[in-house]
């Protein structure tokens, strides 16, 4: 197990390269892409149940979990050993390339229905959008929640709330979720599936 002294050096390093103008590739990015699109799907927009869409995700978020991944703090039999295989300027590249593409599309349950409408009411409790930004398409380090996939906008609360997620910004997460019940958690994922 990684120590998180050692961990938090490794980002601060991986992190302060990309600052001193280390100019990351979208081209490139999109040819490493091309090893994750059996699961994340073309332009990065996910078929496949509990998978992620990444497209139009934060460039910066890309880049942490990844990093995440690679160490090992974040656990998943799939991703580790393809984010272990990932360079720095890979990361990097994916960052730039999926943060550049389109968003998918809302899911189409719509924000019309019952559950959506309870899931809106409930963001604005929580004030999701301090964090995630004023149409919850993400900011820096934070995700992009509209038009993910519901399974996996779900499954991301249920892990926030059970512990199992780590990350940037867990200890909110963490208190976010506390107070919602999996009703809740259904309704919030509802919304943001169906938002543009």
């Amino acid at each position: 197990m990684i120590r998180p002294s050692i961990l938090f050096v490794t980002l601060v390093l991986f992190f302060a390269g990309s600052e001193r103008g280390v100019a990351a590739d979208a081209a490139a990015g999109k040819a490493v892409a091309a090893g994750c699109a059996g699961c994340h799907g073309e332009d990065g927009i996910a078929q496949s149940p509990d998978t992620p869409s990444l497209a139009a995700q934060p460039d910066e978020f890309i880049q942490w979990q990844l990093v995440y991944f690679r160490s090992g703090t974040r656990k998943n039999e799939v991703m580790q050993p393809i984010a272990e295989a990932l360079s720095n300027e890979e990361i990097r590249n994916l960052g730039a390339y999926y943060s550049a593409l389109p968003p998918p599309k809302p899911q189409a349950s719509g924000a019309a229905d019952a559950l959506a409408q309870e899931g809106e009411k409930i963001a604005k409790q929580f004030r999701c959008r301090t964090c995630h930004a004023d149409k919850l398409e993400g900011k820096k380090v934070t995700a992009r929640l509209a038009g993910q996939r519901e399974d996996v906008l779900l499954k991301a609360l249920r892990d926030f709330k059970s512990g199992l997620r780590i990350g940037v910004g867990v200890a909110t997460m963490a208190d976010v979720v506390y107070g919602l019940n999996d009703h809740d958690m259904q309704a919030l994922a509802r919304y943001m599936a169906a938002l543009p």
